[in-house]
């Protein structure tokens, strides 16, 4: 048997015996931490845990807080409701949190002694509070909140809804559903007074406010050109914390400034800026910083084509701190005034959801491919593992081990790839492969988690990922390779990986399967369309008729950047429609499932697919989640998905009846 090129493998062996495989039952034992937030003096770390509850059928959150030691570990929030977005006053006298709980029907801030005892409502307005900022003074709070009804408003109400008014060319959006002209504007609250002051006020939608060091001033974002519809624009602007301050544009880039922290000493805010206006799909933002009095943006990291977020100063104004996707990995970068850049973590890991500490500490989440999502120290150039919430979960399991490699595709281009092997299988034999395709398509496959994988994984099958190009982490030109070209090179990278797996002896040829979610299930289809040698397929909010979705969805303005108009561009979208147009091409038992209410590719991009194939004899099934978004929310109907997946597979993997319609072994 030939060997696999591998590179660097990583496997964290567990401290105890494995006893057996994942399922997905076990999504009830898979909780989220997210959110983690350093207390003023560097004590405690407050986060969000959230906790799926078989018995509600839906997962419960609740604020935590651990020692910055991790010694010592605190559930302080148990209410049915929820909580969300947990912050410490700057003063270190309190930790506040978001909450709808008890008689409260809109989401309030509430405020917890941080030494013990019970929350107090702090704010009682008619409206709900979608985000909040402490001041650095600790005397006011900067609110996000949407035009939205009132209370006695909703109490009003007939039984039967209002008509929807729609007047906007972008109308709807995934989780918010039809958009009409109910925007999101900032207020400041005064914590001893408790009186609320508008700030901003327009058809215009303002978010990620900050404050100036000082407590005088915000910056935030906002895309006040004429039609921000119809653009990818968004600014950076500055005024005084009052009513009827007038307001300052800092930036003028035609395109995205987003993301903003101001600097430590108030001088400087840095900001990420996007690079090329008309790509905002595939587009990789720069790091820039600019004077808090407005001049020439400076691009810190100009060097380095990869995808950066999360900027946040050092303590000492000296330095921007990012995570830098790269090949797989994403790691804490520092980058100096001067553009110089410096790595803080390494590794075969990934790291996000970056924010200071006390001094020069920060803490961040970080996940390898063993390992969900944990709270990570970062202090005196070392990293140090702070939670440990899914340890006794995973001394219970065995996983697929997880291994890197490179395919190269008919073309020529490099693309890294991942094959989780299932446990206790030796390497030489030829297994069953299923390839399993991430969405975005600008995201990436890398060494974090990953549990469909591993559910597949566990029964028996090899499984690869494959960062098909458009994806991140390579760089931009490899991003933007697809636009306005889908289904062609990303369905090249997707074959190259898989006969490459064939070729290393790893993969049965004539055991082929391929699925994915929204840009993986598109891509499913693009690739059953183009080679008949997969036996099963699960397309799952995907869509193949790519005419049909034009006005559906919520991707017109990238619709119309990147083909046109389709009245004006007709061979353009029945290029990309191909799946559809060629479907008596496609002989694998498909699987398409989708959420009822998804307005990101809306269900209709299955049901067409379905019909199709019902009416040709393929073998197919159409499930629908009810009142499910793009992401399924219903930790039942994501346990349901997850077997669905597996009794799929197995059953048109290892059908002897489909042999006669597969081609023959190469």
């Amino acid at each position: 048997m030939k060997k696999l090129y591998l590179l660097p493998f990583l496997f964290m062996a567990l401290t105890s015996v494995a006893q057996r495989a994942i399922t997905p039952s076990d999504i009830y034992k898979i909780r989220s931490i997210s959110d983690p937030q350093v207390s003023p003096d560097g004590k405690w770390v407050a986060y969000v845990l959230s906790t799926p509850d078989s018995v509600k059928d839906k997962s419960d959150t609740d604020i935590w807080m651990i020692s910055w030691d991790g010694k010592e570990s605190v559930k302080l929030t148990a209410s049915k409701e929820g909580e969300s977005k947990p912050r410490w006053t700057p003063d270190g006298k309190y930790l506040t949190f978001l909450s709808s709980r008890y008689e409260t029907k809109k989401s309030q801030i509430w405020r917890m002694y941080r030494r013990g005892g019970e929350a107090e409502k702090l704010t009682d307005l008619k409206y709900s509070i979608s985000d909040y900022v402490w001041s650095p003074d600790s005397k006011k709070i900067m609110l996000t909140i949407k035009d939205q009804e009132s209370k006695e408003e909703e109490e009003k109400k007939d039984k039967t809804a209002k008509p929807i008014m729609i007047d906007r060319y972008h109308f709807k959006a995934d989780g918010d559903g039809y958009l009409e002209r109910k925007r999101n504007h900032l207020y400041v609250f005064d914590v001893e007074t408790k009186k609320l002051d508008t700030l901003t006020i327009g058809d215009f939608e303002e978010a990620n406010p900050i404050w100036s060091p000082d407590s005088k001033k915000i910056a935030f974002v906002s895309n006040r050109t004429a039609d921000p519809d119809r653009n990818g624009n968004s600014d950076l602007w500055v005024m005084d914390a009052r009513k009827g301050a007038p307001l300052k544009q800092l930036t003028t880039w035609e395109d995205s400034d987003n993301n903003p922290a101001w600097s430590p000493d108030g001088k400087w805010i840095a900001y990420l800026k996007s690079q090329t206006p008309g790509y905002d799909m595939y587009d990789q933002p720069q790091v820039a910083v600019i004077p808090t009095d407005g001049g020439t943006p400076k691009i810190l990291n100009a060097t380095s084509d990869r995808d950066v977020a999360a900027p946040r100063w050092s303590a000492d104004s000296k330095s921007v701190m990012v995570t830098v996707e790269d090949d797989r990995r994403s790691h804490v970068t520092s980058f100096d005034l001067d553009g110089k850049m410096k790595a803080i973590t390494s590794g075969d890991r990934v790291f996000n959801s970056l924010q200071p500490g006390a001094g020069d500490a920060w803490v961040t989440l970080s996940s390898d491919p063993m390992t969900p999502s944990e709270i990570y120290v970062i202090e005196n150039g070392t990293t140090r593992r702070l939670t440990h919430i899914h340890d006794e979960f995973l001394k219970s399991l065995k996983l697929a081990t997880v291994e890197a490699f490179d395919s190269k595709s008919k073309d020529g281009t490099r693309v890294g790839n991942f094959l989780f092997w299932p446990a206790g299988k030796p390497k030489d034999q030829k297994l069953p492969l299923i390839m399993w395709i991430h969405g975005g398509p600008t995201a990436q496959d890398d060494f974090s988690f990953d549990l469909i994988p591993q559910l597949l994984a566990a029964q028996g099958y090899a499984v690869a990922t494959v960062n098909y190009r458009g994806s991140n982490g390579r760089g931009m030109a490899f991003s933007k390779a697809i636009s306005g070209d889908w289904g062609n090179k990303e369905v090249m990278d997707i074959l190259g990986a898989t006969d490459h797996l064939i070729k290393t002896g790893l993969a049965d040829a004539n055991k082929l399967g391929i699925g994915g979610w929204s840009y993986g299930g598109i891509l499913t289809d693009y690739v059953t369309a183009s080679d008949p040698r997969f036996r099963a397929a699960a397309s799952g909010a995907g869509s193949a008729m790519q005419l049909s979705m034009y006005g559906t969805d919520q991707y017109t303005l990238q619709y119309e950047t990147e083909l046109g108009v389709p009245w004006k561009n007709m061979d353009k979208w029945m290029k990309v429609s191909y799946p559809f147009m060629n479907v008596e091409k496609i002989k694998a038992p498909t699987l398409y499932m989708v959420g009822e209410e998804d307005f990101n590719v809306p269900a209709a991009g299955s049901e067409q697919m379905y019909q199709a194939l019902k009416t040709l004899g393929v073998p197919t099934q159409f499930i629908v989640y009810p009142e499910q978004n793009h992401g399924l929310a219903v930790p039942s109907y994501q346990k349901d998905r997850y077997t669905r997946y597996l009794d799929w597979f197995n059953k048109y993997m290892h059908s002897d009846k489909l042999n006669e319609k597969l081609p023959p072994k190469k």
